[in-house]
């Protein structure tokens, strides 16, 4: 068994959506520095294409930013489209692009509820529905193509912040793994989710050495994630090494949720 070979991912081509910031960019960099050749989208032009340029001058690969609004149909099937006229196939699909709403309870807002859905959980089905053809493409029985949604610990665990709108589409995201991996796993494209913790990013701020105090000592692991972890479990589901795993959810949140 060659043990490289089980866990490279190099040569294949993947799309990290809002891969610009946060753990988007930590899994971007991640496959980049692994030998794939990535795309990252972000509704910023300028934006995504200086983060494309960083993680390109940081790994040496191939890095292509791209603007994109996937929170409309349009957007994804622009998206799609311009992938499509670079690529005949697609081996990596990270849904990671999402946004998050927090107010109390009674004054909730029926926007900012919409807005949560439509990008955290509409949009990652229709951007995998969008893209089948070039995954199918990309796949074989050997080699499937892989789907990654981004979830979060907050379905498996309920926090202090009232993000009702963030906590339901995640939880629905990490059902939808499943019903799209059945479904799928016959075109040999397997759909698992990652489940993050606490990761400093624009959506998980840490503002003060106290509430980092705080925060780590939730944590079992006693320590926020650092950018290798979420990079690697994406890594590994999208390797060879994880092509019998199809319809989890992977935890990479140092235990907070036990």
């Amino acid at each position: 068994m060659d043990v490289q070979d089980l866990f490279s991912i190099r040569g294949r081509v993947a799309l990290v959506t809002g891969g610009s910031s946060g753990i988007g960019r930590h899994i971007a960099l991640g496959l980049a520095a692994a030998g794939a050749k990535v795309y990252i989208c972000a509704r910023t032009e300028a934006k995504v294409k200086a983060a494309a340029e960083r993680i390109a001058g940081e790994t040496g690969a191939s890095v292509t930013g791209l603007a994109a609004d996937l929170s409309t149909l349009s957007g994804i099937e622009a998206l799609v489209a311009e992938i499509g006229a670079r690529e005949g196939a697609l081996h990596i699909l990270v849904n990671n692009a999402g946004t998050i709403v927090d107010a109390p309870i009674d004054d909730y807002p029926e926007e900012g509820w919409d807005q949560v859905i439509d990008l955290n959980l509409k949009a990652p089905f229709f951007t995998t529905q969008k893209f089948l053809p070039l995954l199918r493409a990309g796949a074989t029985p050997e080699r499937p193509a892989a789907v990654i949604n981004i979830g979060s610990v907050g379905a498996l665990k309920v926090g202090p912040r009232e993000v009702y709108a963030y906590q339901a589409s995640k939880g629905a995201i990490h059902w939808l793994v499943k019903s799209l991996a059945k479904r799928l796993a016959p075109d040999n494209v397997t759909v698992n989710a990652i489940a993050p913790g606490f990761f400093e990013s624009e959506m998980t701020v840490i503002t003060s050495d106290e509430m980092r105090q705080m925060i780590v000592s939730m944590v079992p692991r006693r320590r926020v994630g650092a950018p290798e972890d979420v990079a690697g479990a994406a890594i590994y589901l999208a390797s060879r090494a994880g092509s019998y795993v199809t319809g989890s959810v992977l935890p990479v949140e140092g235990g907070l949720a036990i």
